[in-house]
């Protein structure tokens, strides 16, 4: 459960902020039809309690030479190599992601990577990870959906 209670003016900041994180405060306070110290106090609110956790703009990766998403998902010998497997993701910024799952596999990472040599470079590192016992690689065709935004729709008010 969360530890904030949002209310339909929260849900409807987030959701223009999701949108736009530029969006100034004055035109939220006028979107929610609150006062601008208001609306900051409940963006103070959103951010202390982890609900906002930042600012970022978003990039276009293949403008930027960016061209290879992959998946790669890893099987490791057992439970005690997970803290080390997380530690090692976070080393490696064209990790974008990284889940523990269930079914096959113990992990699965997100990977944004100029080209296949470079993915295969990254993943010869990650077979060497201690525990990694096994790997599979799913590299991205295309992604007609992709998105960052949240379905606050779905939030009970």
């Amino acid at each position: 459960m969360p530890d904030i209670k949002l209310d339909e003016i929260d849900l409807k900041i987030l959701k223009t902020l999701q949108t736009n994180g530029r969006t100034k405060r004055n035109k939220l306070a006028e979107d929610v039809k609150l006062s601008i110290p208001s609306v900051s106090e409940r963006l103070r609110k959103l951010e202390e309690s982890g609900v906002i956790r930042g600012y970022h703009t978003l990039l276009d990766a293949r403008s930027i030479g960016l061209e290879v998403t992959a998946f790669i998902f890893l099987t490791t010998e057992s439970s005690k190599f997970y803290a080390k497997i997380i530690e090692r993701a976070k080393e490696h910024e064209e990790i974008l992601e990284c889940h523990a799952i269930t079914g096959d596999g113990s992990h699965i990472l997100k990977i944004r990577t100029e080209s296949t040599e470079t993915l295969e470079n990254l993943l010869s590192k990650i077979q060497a990870w201690p525990g990694v016992v096994n790997t599979r690689t799913d590299i991205v065709l295309s992604s007609p959906k992709e998105t960052n935004v949240l379905p606050l729709s779905q939030l009970k008010k």
